[in-house]
């Protein structure tokens, strides 16, 4: 009885072929989307007034949410985020956030946490 062998050859460049692929970029890319949907869907919306009328800010910080892959050395990265300017992205609401995790503050609470509240959910789905 005869045995087939055959003879393992590495390939040293494998896992850069698979970070650089066009798989990976498609399935980091979606990852990215998904938090940014979130993003959108919980981020706050201003609408007390301005030091300007006919300054518009309601959605502003909404519409500033992006979801982006590029690559890098080492292979694809994607992340979301938000483009809007410094003082759009303090993060205020109406309260503290519903969550399930008990937080260090207690009563009112400015920060309605939009990116990191996306992240979390992508981390537990």
């Amino acid at each position: 009885m005869a045995r087939a062998s055959f003879r393992f050859v590495p390939n040293p460049r494998m896992f850069d072929e698979l970070a650089r692929s066009s798989q990976m970029r498609d399935a980091l890319k979606d990852a990215a989307d998904r938090g940014a949907d979130v993003a959108r869907a919980i981020a706050p919306s201003y609408t007390g007034p301005t030091y300007d009328p006919a300054v518009e800010r309601h959605g502003e910080y909404r519409n500033s949410i992006y979801s982006a892959a590029t690559m890098q050395p080492n292979g694809w990265r994607a992340e979301f985020g938000a483009t809007a300017a410094w003082w759009g992205q303090v993060e205020f609401g109406s309260g503290r956030p519903a969550t399930s995790r008990d937080r260090p503050q207690s009563g009112w609470s400015p920060k309605t946490r939009t990116l990191g509240r996306a992240l979390d959910a992508l981390r537990s789905a």
